[in-house]
């Protein structure tokens, strides 16, 4: 399936255009356990904590950007409001595929974009989210 095309809501912001998504992963700790003292029981493995990357967002840059500009001053002030993040995977007829919701989301950090004058790259900047967990709809 192409992955060309992909919607992001973020919160009452639907279908903000993003280039790139990322951080769309769960692992969880890997514990070694071993029933009793005796050593010739051997060891089983068991899964353990289980946790989230953070996710990153990142997009060309446009004159006047607001969702930047907001995001970024709940940054600064410490107003952390938790967030729900939904994104789409879309196919060729728009239709989403896969849909990923990212709970309890909030701004973690902000790169603007970096400047070269010898390049002639576009603008990226990224904003990135802490949250507590992603489900697959």
């Amino acid at each position: 399936m192409p992955k060309f095309y992909f919607s992001v809501d973020i919160d009452d912001l639907t279908d903000l255009p993003f280039q790139e998504v990322s951080g769309l992963e769960v692992e969880a700790d890997n514990i070694s356990y071993r029933h009793g003292n005796d050593p010739s029981f051997g060891t089983i493995q068991m899964p353990g904590i289980k946790k989230s990357g953070n996710l990153i967002l990142k997009k060309g840059v446009f004159s006047n950007e607001t969702l930047f500009n907001s995001l970024i001053s709940k940054i600064r002030l410490n107003t952390y409001k938790r967030m729900t993040v939904v994104i789409r995977l879309m196919d060729e007829t728009t239709e989403p595929r896969m849909t990923w919701e990212i709970n309890n989301a909030f701004p973690l950090k902000y790169t603007s974009t970096e400047m070269n004058s010898e390049s002639s790259e576009a603008a990226i900047e990224s904003i990135e989210f802490s949250h507590q967990g992603i489900s697959q709809l």
